[in-house]
């Protein structure tokens, strides 16, 4: 299963907010939003300064797909 972010991208734009203030509101490093472009693994704790910051949980901002081997 890979993670993907999409419902975080779409949040953000939502709440009208750049990734920069995301970084700035949550706390986390440039590395973890590059992490997070890429559809990589980051800790829990990152997703949970992500969820802290806009206010929203988990299922808001992720979801797992499948992947084909």
């Amino acid at each position: 299963m890979k993670a993907s972010y999409k419902r975080l991208w779409k949040l953000l734009i939502d709440k009208d907010m750049k990734k920069k203030d995301l970084m700035e509101q949550a706390g986390i490093s440039s590395f973890s939003i590059r992490k997070l472009n890429r559809g990589e693994n980051v800790t829990m704790d990152v997703l949970g300064k992500i969820c802290k910051a806009l206010n929203c949980t988990l299922d808001d901002i992720c979801e797992f797909e499948d992947i084909d081997n």
